[in-house]
C-alpha cells in the first residue's frame, strides 16, 4: 500500500508525483498526462478536492477550487483565446455570481447557471452601450436598462435577447 511521498506512472502514461494515503493520491500532488494537461494541487482519497491549478494542452488554466475531480466553488478560468471567467463554480459549470471578459472588451458582471447568463446581470460593450437587467438562458429576458455611450437609460422589456418594448 502506498502511503507517504510518491511517483506512479499509469499504463497510459499519465504520471503522478506527491502525497499518498492507504493507496490513494491524498495531500498535496502533480499529475502530468501525455496530451499536455498538467495538474498541481491537492487531492483527497484519490480525487482532485481541494485548491489546485489545473493547465490544459491547448494552453487554458484553472486555478481555484476542486471537489471530486471537478471545478468546484472559487476559480478563475483563462481560456487560450483570451476570455476569462473569475467566479463560483459548481460541478465544472459556470454557477453562481461571477465576471466573464472577452479579448474584445466585452464584458459581463452577474449570476450564472450551469454555464450560462441566468438572474441579474450587467453586461457592457467595447462602444460603450451597456444592459443592466435579467437574463435567462444566456439571454437578455425580462425588465432590463439599455443605456448608450452619453445617452438616457432606457427601460424595457425584453424575451430571449430581443427587445419587445
Amino acid at each position: 500500500r502506498a502511503h507517504g511521498k510518491g511517483v506512479y506512472t499509469n499504463l497510459k502514461g499519465a504520471r503522478y508525483s506527491g502525497e499518498w494515503q492507504d493507496d490513494c493520491q491524498d495531500g498535496d500532488g502533480e499529475e502530468v498526462w501525455p496530451h499536455g494537461d498538467k495538474y498541481v494541487g491537492q487531492y483527497r482519497k484519490g480525487q482532485k478536492s481541494g485548491e489546485g491549478h489545473f493547465t490544459f494542452a491547448d494552453g487554458s488554466t484553472f486555478q481555484g477550487g476542486f471537489l471530486n475531480n471537478d471545478l468546484h466553488g472559487r476559480g478563475v478560468y483563462c481560456w487560450a483565446d483570451g476570455r476569462t471567467y473569475t467566479g463560483e463554480w459548481r460541478t465544472n459549470r459556470m454557477h453562481g455570481k461571477g465576471v466573464s471578459s472577452w479579448p474584445d472588451g466585452r464584458c459581463y458582471d452577474g449570476e450564472y447557471q450551469k454555464d450560462l447568463k441566468h438572474g441579474k446581470g450587467l453586461f457592457k460593450w467595447p462602444n460603450g452601450c451597456c444592459y443592466d437587467g435579467q437574463f435567462v438562458n444566456g439571454k437578455q429576458h425580462g425588465h432590463g436598462i439599455f443605456t448608450e455611450p452619453g445617452g438616457e437609460p432606457s427601460h424595457g422589456e425584453w424575451e430571449e435577447g430581443r427587445r419587445v418594448s
